[in-house]
């Protein structure tokens, strides 16, 4: 299953057997030629709950948030993969050990575009600005306390 990111959030897309097209909707899967033994006994059918959604439905869904995506200013929708950004560094840091090493990439991408883009992501410049400062400083402060942890336990063998 992929998604699609909006200003409005996540929007799970699922992935059908078909391939996409430019367009966006998937190619039937009547094209393929037919299996002989039938579908497969997991497959529930159409009318049931739980079953696979309409490839015509699905491609119709999947250009309303192509097209909701299209509307939005770019510059809040890369705000929004930088608070992303900024939550993945911040999910890692709060790990028991901290993966210091995700959190830096993130960090760091964070850092990328928030320095080069500046005042170019509008409203949420100075925020995303402040927030680069303090998971900065929550890294080097978590990183600290894991670097003395492991030379306090080193000294205790």
């Amino acid at each position: 299953m992929s998604s699609l990111w909006t200003p409005e959030g996540e929007h799970r897309v699922p992935r059908g057997d078909g391939v996409a097209a430019p367009g966006g909707a998937a190619e039937p899967h009547a094209r393929r030629p037919a299996e002989p033994t039938g579908p497969p006994v997991s497959a529930p059918p159409p009318d049931e709950p739980g079953a696979a959604p309409d490839r015509e439905a699905l491609a119709e869904e999947i250009a309303a948030i192509e097209k909701e995506l299209a509307s939005a200013p770019a510059r809040d929708v890369v705000a929004n993969h930088c608070y992303g950004l900024f939550q993945l560094g911040a999910l890692h840091l709060g790990q028991s050990p901290p993966r210091l090493d995700d959190a830096r990439l993130a960090i760091d991408a964070l850092g990328a575009v928030v320095e080069t883009l500046g005042d170019r992501l509008g409203e949420s410049a100075a925020a995303l600005r402040d927030g680069l400062a303090q998971i900065r400083l929550a890294f080097v402060q978590i990183a600290g306390v894991a670097r003395a942890g492991d030379t306090g336990e080193g000294a205790e063998s």
